[in-house]
């Protein structure tokens, strides 16, 4: 413990290399599902439960994974994704959810650091947080182990899956329940706003000519811990914002391919 107390940088660094490569796995099932607009509902419903928990004395994790699946279920239960005002309800339900979070905080009578919860704060990460990584990373595991047939069935042809006994709608809960894991998780890495870019930019690169789902996602894992580490490193010597960094990198990262050619 005297070894992890003098080496304070040691837990941020061990959550930067956890969510540098669970984001991007997420990521890339998400964009190969089409969902990956459920991200960014899913992270902006977050604040809502964080809120709500700490007013109850309940642990705002679990408060902030309740609330975005919440706010995922009730957007697909509003529309489809191939109806025409899909990406209008969902970024209205969004907006709403945030600000909802936004409103309650002060009637709650709460403090709470929104600049760390939305743009993270992970030179200040402790066991907890690593915790909630490890969870997360685990439960995914778990998902792609047992059902990564499914997954991939899914997402190349959701009707078909259906039309062969699948549970599709379960198999979306599951996903929307790890996103928001997912979510929570990198919380104190790259906070609920800025993680859709770890979540989308390394998968972008991943996806590049890869021939399996499963390939794809060790390819977005190794581009997404490289944009995480460079990050943390210059967070270090720069004196700069984790999460901030890491998100800008994410946008450098998209000229990686023109640079190829």
């Amino acid at each position: 413990m005297s070894f992890i107390n003098n080496n304070w940088w040691l837990v941020p660094l061990i959550i930067t290399i956890f969510s540098g490569i669970l984001c991007p796995a997420m990521g890339t099932v998400l964009i190969t599902h089409k969902r990956l607009l459920q991200v960014n509902l899913i992270s902006h419903c977050v604040l809502p439960g964080l809120a709500l928990a700490l007013a109850l004395g309940v642990h705002p994790s679990i408060g902030g994974v309740i609330s975005g699946l919440l706010g995922s279920v009730i957007a697909e239960s509003l529309t489809n994704r191939k109806s025409e005002n899909y990406e209008a309800v969902m970024n209205t339900i969004l907006a709403g959810m945030l600000g909802f979070g936004v409103l309650i905080i002060p009637l709650l009578g709460i403090r709470i650091d929104l600049e760390a919860v939305l743009f993270g704060d992970l030179l200040t990460a402790n066991f907890g947080d690593l915790l909630r990584t490890i969870i997360a990373f685990l439960v995914f595991i778990l998902l792609m182990t047992f059902g990564y047939e499914k997954v991939v069935y899914v997402g190349l042809d959701p009707e078909g899956a259906s039309a062969s006994g699948i549970n599709v709608s379960l198999l979306n809960l599951a996903l929307s329940f790890t996103t928001a894991l997912v979510i929570v998780s990198s919380m104190s890495a790259v906070g609920v706003i800025l993680v859709i870019a770890l979540l989308s930019t390394p998968t972008l690169l991943g996806l590049n000519k890869a021939h399996s789902l499963r390939i794809a996602m060790m390819r977005s894992s190794f581009f997404g811990l490289c944009i995480s580490l460079l990050g943390f490193i210059l967070s270090i010597v720069f004196n700069l914002s984790p999460g901030p960094a890491i998100s800008v990198i994410c946008v450098a990262s998209l000229f990686i391919p023109k640079l190829r050619k």
